[in-house]
């Protein structure tokens, strides 16, 4: 088993959580911390826990190609990995438990060769915080879903499972190699089949990490990760579009019947509250799954508010992004 993390900069990340992942119920690990070009203290911070750790493996990435994203760093960091089963995650994240592991690599088999895990954030206050955790369990229950019914399209590189066979069998990032993400979705896109693919969802299995605190960090985030929704397979381009399509046109019809006065009991009374009720009913349970059930009073907003999302960030899948991933 081949731990692998890519760190730019994140000396106070590694310092604060490392400890955490190397010190797993696991029979036998290596962790591989790709230190991609960091101009801060992050490679003295691994020489001190390398003393004390020799499982621990440090790559510093000097000759990185100008432009390039993630993806470079992590191929180093698979290319240097002793064992075939990967598994990703980022120097800010942290373990729910000392059998994150061991949750992780148990669906694997024979045919099993992809895990999915679940990468919540950390509960704090204010109202960003609560549309952060919203909008990663909302793309949670997608890709978790999909992959249930034999549909899986992508994985979030926070905690995740593939095999460095699978990743070489495919020529590891170079079909995409031109964008600066998609190391995760768009790599599970690619190689992800109904028969490869297992999720894990046990709570012990979660890495949480802290959310962006100020609404222009997380554009810029969530901006990077969309750009590559547009190079999804066809059919996942198609589901998830009407999916989306749906949940703005319910609120959009609700609207023009408010502006055209037809009726707003109608609008408010049946659009509004079938819906909330419907969404407050499957959601509950998930919630809890994900143990983030303070969430659910919130909902009722959330779900609303969440077009606008649509209408800000629907450019992004058009004309693309540039920036770098840290």
């Amino acid at each position: 088993m081949s731990i692998i993390i890519c760190a730019r900069n994140e000396a106070n990340n590694l310092k604060k959580n490392l400890h955490r992942i190397l010190n797993q119920n696991y029979r036998s690990f290596e962790v591989i911390v790709v230190d991609d070009n960091s101009y801060d203290t992050t490679h003295n911070i691994l020489l001190k826990y390398h003393i004390e750790n020799p499982n621990l493996c440090s790559l510093n990435v000097t000759d990185k190609p100008q432009g390039s994203g993630k993806k470079f760093a992590l191929s180093k960091g698979i290319e240097a990995a002793k064992n075939d089963v990967l598994l990703l995650t980022d120097a800010d994240c942290i373990p729910n438990s000392p059998n994150w592991i061991s949750d992780m690599v148990q669906p694997l088999n024979a045919t099993v060769k992809i895990v999915l895990g679940y990468a919540p954030y950390i509960e704090a206050r204010g109202f960003l915080n609560k549309f952060i955790r919203y909008e990663t369990i909302h793309t949670a229950m997608q890709y978790f879903s999909f992959a249930l019914i034999g549909q899986p399209y992508m994985g979030v590189g926070r905690n995740l499972v593939y095999s460095k066979s699978l990743y070489q069998k495919v020529g590891g990032f170079k079909n995409h190699d031109q964008l600066l993400s998609g190391d995760d979705d768009l790599f599970i896109n690619e190689i992800a089949t109904h028969k490869n693919v297992e999720i894990m969802l046990e709570k012990s299995s979660f890495v949480y990490s802290t959310a962006k605190k100020s609404w222009k960090a997380f554009y810029r985030q969530k901006a990077r990760h969309l750009t590559t929704g547009k190079h999804y397979k066809l059919k996942h381009k198609i589901l998830l579009g009407l999916y989306s399509l749906s949940h703005f046109l319910h609120y959009a019809a609700g609207l023009v019947l408010i502006i055209l006065d037809f009726s707003t009991i109608f609008a408010v009374g049946i659009i509004y509250l079938m819906r909330i009720s419907v969404v407050l009913l499957l959601c509950k349970p998930i919630l809890k799954k994900f143990t983030d059930e303070t969430l659910l009073k919130w909902y009722p907003f959330l779900d609303a508010f969440f077009v606008l999302y649509y209408l800000i960030f629907s450019p992004i899948l058009m004309k693309g992004n540039t920036d770098q991933w840290k």
